[in-house]
């Protein structure tokens, strides 16, 4: 197994939030289902992406999520899923590091393991990613 490295770039096609819980001085939770597509070292169009995040005031917060990709990493074709977290702040920078949940891997992706992450303002139409991952089998 040799660690390998790969850059790639997302677009949100969609994002649905809606609130789980109302903040009247304290914090505030809310679910949001978003699309991604990605191009360059991973390839993945119409990602399921869902999120809980937490507002602790105005517009700081963490967040926590899964996100299922199917198609390809370095030309090795599968799916697999990552768990992401991270944090936005009132400047409106996104912060997120993520890791392949282990056996999640299928097809040419099996035995798939890695982490990543990004950082992007509030606004950019393109998130740039990096991923450092190993295949085994």
């Amino acid at each position: 197994m040799t660690q390998q490295s790969t850059d790639a770039a997302f677009t949100v096609s969609s994002w649905d939030e809606e609130n789980v819980t109302e903040a009247d001085r304290g914090p505030r939770l809310a679910h949001a289902a978003i699309v991604n597509n990605y191009s360059g070292g991973i390839e993945a169009e119409g990602t399921t992406c869902q999120y809980l995040l937490t507002y602790t005031t105005g517009k700081y917060g963490s967040f926590c999520g899964m996100e299922l990709l199917t198609g390809s990493v370095d030309g090795h074709a599968g799916t697999f899923v990552v768990h992401q977290k991270g944090t936005f702040d009132e400047e409106g920078v996104i912060r997120c590091t993520f890791e392949v949940v282990p056996g999640s891997g299928t097809g040419d992706l099996a035995g798939l393991s890695g982490t990543g992450g990004f950082e992007v303002r509030e606004g950019e139409n393109e998130v740039k990613v990096t991923f450092s991952y190993e295949l085994r089998g």
